[in-house]
């Protein structure tokens, strides 16, 4: 695919919180060396570097990185009664590096910014780069850009109007520090030439009906994922994991698996549902939980057979295991686009997820997956039960999630947006 003109590559410069240290910065990375893949020289832009990629540059020293990352935590821990507990649900951007000065992206035709929180960007420098004049696109992973400085909003509404009275915050306050941040980012989005663009449909609906982002550009495309990569089948065993593979393989996943927002207890729930009522489909399946696992004793009460494997550093071992799986389960309480779920219908799992969040865009309901009721258990066994019941269909899985979610298939709507806004055809 032609870029710009064929002695001009177009330049991207994506600016993220790490190349690969989370989730957002996992997927960002990926669509830089698939912009590359398709001709455009992309390169990224980072707080923190994890790589020896030389595409990818670290800004500021680690001390002032510190210190700036420091006082902004300071401010809210101010702001929330000196509680941690919540001290790193929001954010404030009220200071950040001199991000407008770097070279790369001073050079830059387009510059895309990602996770940018934490003291990476404040709203000042925000607004230092929209001078620069080029085209700003911001690919949004939670909702923090139309809220006042929550991550997500959970329950609340009130980014609908101007926030105030957070409930991330003590006091109860109306004109407390979620509306004066609220405030100064609408000063500063005003004056911008921003595209947002939302990883998911379900994100974007957020968007349109926030006070901030409802008169803003907003353009929905998702994030890229080597699908390429996942086998629909495998004849290895990954024996190092203590799993019975001739067992039908139910996957539980995420980078901490009881983090509050997985909602761990109702696939727990969920799958002693199963036990107690349908044990001839319990004998023959086995629960696999991967990710980090603060409280081992949250399993305890879990009676239908499951082995915990702990955090998968292998990709190659994790594609393989989602290739000997049935079913891939997610019961997040808010996912806006949930990643263990395209994985394992790339390898020709069936997802069974709630839907609040992205999972529409993933699964047509009882078609390629199974959309549970809102916090039921029942029906996420019911939704177990269905996908295990389902004729083997994984590599008609394998070809709808890479129509949807392939790194080629992504960088070229990234490029077509690039072009549009740099007027060209």
């Amino acid at each position: 695919m032609k870029t710009e003109g064929k002695d001009k590559p177009l330049k991207v410069t994506l600016v993220c919180h790490s190349d690969l240290l989370g989730g957002a910065s996992v997927v960002t990375y990926r669509l830089m060396n698939a912009l590359r893949d398709e001709g455009v020289e992309a390169r990224m832009v980072v707080y923190t570097r994890i790589s020896n990629d030389d595409n990818v540059s670290l800004i500021s020293t680690r001390y002032k990185r510190g210190v700036k990352f420091i006082l902004e935590r300071a401010r809210i821990f101010l702001a929330n009664g000196f509680s941690r507990d919540k001290l790193f649900k929001v954010s404030i951007a009220n200071t950040g590096t001199s991000l407008h000065r770097h070279p790369w992206v001073r050079e830059a035709d387009v510059v895309v910014l990602s996770w940018v929180n934490q003291g990476l960007m404040s709203l000042k420098g925000l607004k230092r780069l929209g001078a620069l004049g080029k085209p700003i696109f911001w690919t949004m992973h939670d909702m923090w850009c139309c809220t006042g400085i929550c991550h997500h909003a959970y329950e609340c509404r009130g980014y609908i109007d101007s926030c105030g009275r957070c409930p991330f915050l003590t006091g109860k306050i109306g004109n407390d520090l979620s509306r004066k941040v609220l405030r100064r980012k609408k000063k500063v989005y005003d004056r911008m030439d921003i595209t947002f663009m939302p990883v998911s449909n379900w994100l974007a609906r957020k968007c349109r009906e926030s006070t901030l982002l409802k008169n803003q550009k907003i353009e929905v495309i998702h994030n890229a994922f080597p699908i390429d990569t996942f086998p629909t089948r495998s004849n290895v065993k990954v024996t190092s994991y203590d799993i019975e593979y001739d067992s039908e393989l139910i996957l539980f996943g995420a980078a901490r698996i009881d983090d509050p927002i997985k909602g761990l207890k109702y696939t727990i729930d969920a799958l002693n549902y199963i036990f107690d009522n349908y044990p001839e489909v319990a004998n023959k399946s086995m629960a696999v939980f991967f990710g980090d696992l603060r409280d081992r004793s949250l399993l305890d009460g879990l009676r239908f057979p499951y082995r915990w494997i702990g955090r998968v550093n292998d990709p190659k071992a994790l594609r393989l295991l989602y290739a000997r799986a049935n079913v891939v389960v997610s019961t997040s309480l808010y996912e806006t686009l949930p990643g263990t779920l395209i994985e394992g219908q790339a390898a020709g799992c069936y997802p069974v997820s709630f839907g609040m969040g992205g999972q529409d865009d993933i699964i047509e309901h009882k078609k390629n997956g199974f959309i549970a009721e809102y916090k039921n258990p029942e029906s996420v066994a019911e939704g177990i039960m269905w996908a295990l019941r389902q004729p083997d269909r994984r590599e008609e899985l394998h070809r709808g999630v890479e129509e949807r979610f392939s790194s080629r298939t992504i960088a070229r709507k990234y490029i077509a947006a690039f072009q549009r806004a740099l007027g060209n055809p």
